[in-house]
C-alpha cells in the first residue's frame, strides 16, 4: 500500500500544500517517478498516444490499462497510483463501471480511478464511492470526447461554458469524488472552482491556482514530440540523449570497438 493516500490529498488542500502528480506506464519509469518523491502517479490512457503511437486515446482497452497499471505498481513504494478508466469502460452503465473500476484496485494495484465527465457520470461516482473505490473526476478538455468537442480545444472560455463547468465541478464533488482534474481551462475559472470546492483540484493546462498539477511524463522528459501543448514544460531532452547513445553504439559495432576486452569474457 502506498504512503500517500486520498486523505493526504485532502490534507494538502486544507493546509495549502501543492500536490505533485505525473503519469507513468511501466516499471522503470514508475521507479524513477516514485524515487523522485512524486505524490501520485496517474496510469493514464494517454499511453495510447505516447507509448502505443495511436492518434488519440479512444482505442485503449481495459486489459491494456490493467497490464500497464500492474507494471507501475511493481515499481512504486510511496506514490498513490490512480488508474485511468478508458473509453467505454464506464459509460455503458453502473454495473460495468463498477466491475472495471474494481479491476484497477483488485487486480492491478491501484488505489483509485479517474473518470472523464461531469453530471453524466455522477451515478457511477456514487456507486463506486459506496463500493469503497475512490474516484478522481475530470472535466474541461476531456480527450475521450474529442469528436464531440471538435478536437483538443480550451474549454470554459465563454460565460455560459464556464458556468456549466463550475456546476459540473460541484456535481462530481457532491457525488463523492475525492479530487477533480481540470484540463485546459482558463486559469481564472480554475481559481474559482478551486476556491469553491472542498476537494482538491489537479490542473493540467489550468494555471497555477489549482491544488496540484499533473503532466504526461513523456512530455516532461522530452520523449514525445508529435505535438507539444502550450501547458507543457519540458525539463529534459531524453530523446536526444537516447538517439545519441544508440548512434554511438551503432558506430562502435560497425568499427569494431564494441565489444572491447572490458565487455568480453576470458
Amino acid at each position: 500500500m502506498s504512503n500517500f493516500t486520498i486523505h493526504d490529498f485532502l490534507r494538502k488542500k486544507t493546509n495549502g500544500g501543492k500536490i505533485s502528480m505525473i503519469t507513468a506506464y511501466d516499471y522503470p519509469f514508475a521507479r524513477i517517478v516514485d524515487e523522485a518523491g512524486i505524490d501520485a502517479i496517474l496510469v493514464g490512457d494517454s499511453l495510447g498516444m505516447v507509448v502505443q503511437g495511436l492518434e488519440n486515446t479512444l482505442p485503449v482497452t481495459m486489459d491494456e490499462m490493467i497490464y500497464h497499471t500492474k507494471m507501475v505498481a511493481r515499481g512504486v513504494k510511496n506514490a498513490m497510483i490512480i488508474g485511468d478508466m478508458p473509453f467505454m469502460s464506464y459509460q455503458t452503465g453502473i454495473a460495468e463501471a463498477l466491475k472495471n473500476a474494481g479491476r484497477f484496485l483488485k487486480d492491478a494495484g491501484a488505489a483509485a480511478v479517474k473518470m472523464e465527465g461531469g453530471g453524466e457520470i455522477a451515478e457511477q461516482i456514487r456507486a463506486m464511492t459506496r463500493s469503497d473505490i475512490p474516484v478522481m473526476a475530470h472535466i474541461g478538455l476531456t480527450p475521450q470526447s474529442i469528436h464531440r468537442m471538435g478536437g483538443y480545444k480550451v474549454q470554459g472560455k465563454t460565460e455560459e461554458s464556464a458556468k456549466r463547468l463550475l456546476e459540473e465541478a460541484h456535481i462530481v464533488e457532491d457525488a463523492g469524488a475525492f479530487s477533480l482534474l481540470l484540463e485546459a481551462i482558463p486559469m481564472d475559472l480554475a481559481k474559482t472552482i478551486t476556491g469553491e470546492l472542498s476537494i482538491p483540484t489537479i490542473g493540467i493546462g489550468a494555471g497555477p491556482h489549482c491544488d496540484g498539477q499533473v503532466l504526461v511524463l513523456h512530455d516532461v522528459i522530452g520523449l514525445f514530440e508529435r505535438f507539444i501543448p502550450k501547458f507543457v514544460k519540458k525539463y529534459a531532452d531524453l530523446k536526444k540523449d537516447a538517439l545519441n547513445a544508440v548512434k554511438t553504439y551503432r558506430d562502435e559495432v560497425k568499427n569494431g570497438t564494441f565489444p572491447s576486452d572490458d565487455q568480453s569474457f576470458k
